[in-house]
């Protein structure tokens, strides 16, 4: 049901990075490979999601596509893993949810949310934001130059477990990639050539 997760009793430093991932890109690699060095994670593990909640208008690839492109990225990497759990749930995937969620499978570990400092900046306004800040650390990734003060400054007094993580910025993502897939222009090392065949294979992206 969750992929390769496994119940792990002892004290672990657990990584969740979640996302449409539609579809997975280098950059999103290189943020988790980047994180885990640099926290010293145990693992991270990639959490697709079934809808993302605040694009509940936006159609997004089957969560078996996503799930699967997630699979051919991160497989030769012993360090990451990918979870079901917001596919098998279903509905809007809120990070509440999941956070939770992990708490109850690795009850002795420490959990660390991977996000955009961007997204970082906006947590209060997510489903039970408070809460959320309480229950695990988070790694806000940045690009170099990124005003993190004016983050900081938003969450203080809430935020006590933010710890930013500079980057080197890596300009993809997955909008552009569908852009240029549906414009027949080539995604190659933007994704993994096993993602880029996938997309191919399946003809996601090209209708629009």
């Amino acid at each position: 049901m969750y992929g390769k997760l496994k119940i792990i009793k002892y004290d672990m430093k657990i990584g969740i990075m979640g996302g449409t991932f539609d579809p997975i890109h280098i950059g999103h690699l290189v943020a988790a490979e980047e994180a885990r060095a640099v926290f010293g994670l145990d693992k991270v593990i990639f959490v697709p999601n079934y809808q993302p909640p605040h694009k509940p208008d936006v159609k997004v690839s089957h969560p078996e596509h996503r799930y699967a492109m997630v699979l051919l990225s991160i497989y030769t990497n012993p360090h990451f893993e990918v979870s079901r759990v917001e596919i098998e749930r279903g509905g809007p995937s809120y990070a509440i949810d999941t956070v939770k969620e992990f708490k109850k499978l690795y009850p002795e570990a420490e959990i660390y949310f991977i996000t955009g400092a961007d997204a970082i900046a906006e947590i209060l306004s997510w489903k039970q934001g408070e809460e959320i800040l309480k229950l695990c650390k988070f790694i806000a990734v940045t690009r170099p130059g990124y005003d993190i003060e004016k983050v900081k400054e938003k969450l203080s007094g809430v935020a006590n477990d933010v710890q930013f993580l500079k980057i080197t910025e890596i300009n993809i993502s997955s909008t552009e990639i569908r852009r240029r897939v549906r414009e027949g222009k080539p995604i190659k090392y933007l994704v993994l050539e096993t993602v880029e065949n996938y997309i191919y294979k399946h003809n996601l992206y090209s209708g629009g």
